[in-house]
């Protein structure tokens, strides 16, 4: 099994938003990041977006963030969300016009394929991808810690 760029792009934004937490990001940022196309991601984050993953703040102070914790994404549903076809072969679709497909184990068999597949990734969840590598995908992804301004930073109880 394949899974499309558009699935494994959707899971790099996730990734990156996790990783970034409430700090909102960029469709520039993040494409940036893993070197892709900035118009393929901006197709992804629309997707995300419409699909409840993701919430874009649009103008000055706008950006990315998750719109769920990490904890309840799970990657099953997000294949699922994302892949707009399953499809293995031939046979699983309605133009099928294989010969053969009458006599043939081979649909039964994938089918079963993709189900334990597909239930492996419903185990896990964005915060599974995170783990204890957090502090190497913030260096990986090249991601600056949360700069603050000196008035950000003061105490509230200074003169």
């Amino acid at each position: 099994m394949h899974l499309t760029r558009f699935t494994d792009y959707s899971l790099r934004v996730l990734i990156y938003l996790a990783v970034k937490g409430e700090e909102r990001s960029t469709i520039q940022e993040i494409a940036s990041s893993f070197d892709v196309s900035r118009n393929h991601l901006m197709k992804v984050v629309q997707d995300l977006s419409h699909k409840g993953y993701i919430t874009a703040f649009r103008g000055k102070n706008g950006g990315l963030l998750l719109k769920k914790p990490p904890e309840t994404i799970r990657l099953g549903k997000l294949v699922r969300d994302a892949e707009h076809d399953l499809q293995l072969v031939e046979c699983f679709g309605e133009d099928n016009e294989c010969r053969i497909t009458p006599a043939c184990r081979l649909k039964p068999i994938l089918a079963e394929a993709l189900r334990a597949f597909l239930a492996v990734l419903d185990k896990y969840t964005l915060a599974d991808m995170l783990g204890p590598q957090e502090a190497q995908l913030v260096q990986l992804l090249r991601i600056e810690p949360l700069t603050r301004s000196k008035t950000d930073t003061a105490s509230p109880l200074a003169p």
